[in-house]
């Protein structure tokens, strides 16, 4: 499993398990919140709630791609993927996975996929 020990995978897999529990709780509620909110009062009023709902749209939004990344990266222990790069091929580092259990690019492939990425814009 990509020369890392079973405590540190299973410390990692505890991490992640707990993020994914709080980041569900985050989206019920903000679901919750986005469900109850009424439209009533005057123009600025109906303004001030259309941007409250577009923010709690984005923040669900973002809930939802760390809760996808989180699912990956417990997939990737089933296979035995977990803590390899995706660009390199090669072990992430450990204190790279510590700061970011789900991340799927290590310091080097992050960089190459950026630099790709800056390609790809010009």
């Amino acid at each position: 499993m990509s020369g890392l020990n079973k405590g540190f995978i299973e410390e990692c897999r505890a991490r992640l398990l707990s993020l994914k529990a709080e980041l569900m709780n985050t989206f019920l509620t903000r679901k919750q919140e986005l469900c109850s909110q009424e439209f009533r009062g005057d123009e600025i009023d109906m303004t001030s709630s259309i941007m409250a709902e577009n923010e709690l749209l984005a923040n669900q939004s973002r809930i939802r791609h760390q809760l996808m990344e989180i699912e990956f990266a417990l997939a990737r222990m089933e296979v035995g993927q977990f803590g390899m790069c995706e660009e390199t091929e090669e072990p992430i580092e450990l204190e790279r996975l510590k700061a970011i259990p789900w991340t799927r690019l290590s310091i080097e492939g992050a960089e190459i996929r950026e630099s790709r990425e800056r390609v790809k814009r010009r």
